[in-house]
């Protein structure tokens, strides 16, 4: 069983290795028309809305564990 996991673990660092080398041609064209900070904005701004939904959940989760 070990070795049937690290074999399927091996094929797949080397199948991504070989995806990395392709060219990515969406992300170049993206950074030439300045849309990739669009992009990036996005990005931060669901991770902002995530990271402050987690502290407002600890916050209620907490006054709950206090109730108790």
């Amino acid at each position: 069983m070990k070795k049937i996991i690290a074999l399927l673990t091996l094929t797949l660092l080397i199948s991504t290795n070989l995806f990395a080398q392709q060219e990515v041609e969406m992300a170049d064209k993206m950074r030439e028309d300045g849309k990739i900070w669009v992009v990036v904005a996005v990005i931060a701004v669901v991770l902002a809305g995530i990271i402050g939904y987690l502290v407002l959940l600890d916050r209620k989760i907490s006054k709950i564990e206090k109730g108790l």
